[in-house]
């Protein structure tokens, strides 16, 4: 299924240690540039999901309701991703999504509150993430789909299983594995990485072998290229590309190289098929050899993790489903 990602802004209020896309000074979406998206979007490939992206999304809240409000009216969409470190969020949007048929909720915390407050540091008066986050627990509760991205940096690699359960304590079940890519890691981080994947995947099985719900989106997505999302892009500066590679700050020269239009000058779904194509080889040929070495291994740890989680996962379903029909 094709995907539109909108990045609305490339602003943020946290200036986390391992994320290289804030870019201060960009423009952003306006409402009539995401509309405009989804309805290139629908034309060109159909429908499918819709992304939103940062930056931050909710630092321009009335870009996300626009898109949301839009995509909502169009059956071709299926769903509408919402991706935030969680500081916009208040009663008003929570009661929003509550009710947003079509709505994914993605939350990014790292674990326990010292881990979390480690990496994600704010700009000058900005309140705490992981404090503000759990304020809203009882309101979270509530809202459909509410998926919890855990990023984990070389440093705390180790303690991710610890972390995921600090996760799952707070309530939370649906979550997203977000290994630190296109950043160095040492050879000892790697195998810290692999103690900590084996934390969270003994955590998984337990959970299922009881019959408790939990869910990992990692289980059911694939992309071609570790970590960055493909398919049809607008960046912040209302320019289209088949990946968003170019959010990386370190990855600036490639928006060149994968530009294919504008919302003004759409490309062709061939020039944008051609262009996907090239994007392994240029992270390949501009990165550093250790940062692209280092992305390969801990995607290939991620990979392991949830290859040895598909048999496990099956088995769960088909208890749940026997249960179901007794019912």
């Amino acid at each position: 299924m094709t995907t539109l990602i909108l990045t609305v802004t490339r602003a943020c209020n946290l200036r986390c240690a391992y994320c290289p896309t804030v870019k201060d000074g960009w423009p952003g979406l306006s409402p009539d540039d995401v509309r405009r998206g989804l309805d290139l979007f629908v034309e060109r490939h159909g429908g499918g999901d819709v992304k939103l992206f940062g930056g931050e999304p909710l630092m321009v809240p009335e870009v996300v309701r626009a898109a949301m409000d839009y995509a909502a009216t169009l059956p071709s969409i299926r769903r509408v991703y919402l991706s935030t470190n969680g500081l916009g969020l208040d009663t008003d949007w929570l009661d929003y999504l509550r009710t947003y048929p079509k709505g994914v909720l993605t939350i990014s915390i790292d674990g326990v509150p010292e881990d979390n407050r480690k990496y994600r540091r704010a700009v000058d008066g900005v309140g705490d993430a992981y404090d503000h986050v759990v304020s809203l627990i009882p309101q979270l509760s509530t809202v459909p789909r509410v998926v919890i991205t855990q990023t984990v940096p070389p440093k705390t690699s180790g303690r991710a299983g610890d972390n995921f359960r600090h996760l799952r304590s707070l309530g939370f079940w649906r979550f997203n594995l977000l290994p630190g890519y296109y950043i160095p890691w040492t050879d000892e981080a790697l195998a810290n990485l692999r103690v900590g994947f084996d934390g969270i995947r003994d955590e998984i099985i337990d959970a299922w072998e009881k019959g408790e719900k939990l869910y990992l989106r990692n289980l059911f997505t694939l992309q071609p290229t570790p970590f960055f999302n493909s398919g049809f892009i607008v960046d912040s500066d209302r320019s289209i590309h088949p990946s968003n590679v170019g959010l990386s700050g370190s990855l600036d020269e490639l928006l060149g190289e994968t530009r294919c239009g504008d919302l003004d000058n759409p490309p062709s779904n061939e020039l944008l098929a051609e262009k996907a194509a090239s994007i392994n080889g240029l992270l390949e040929s501009s990165l550093p050899p250790r940062v692209w070495s280092s992305t390969l291994a801990v995607d290939a740890e991620l990979t392991r993790l949830c290859q040895s989680l598909y048999p496990h996962y099956r088995r769960y379903r088909q208890r749940r489903r026997t249960l179901e029909e007794a019912a």
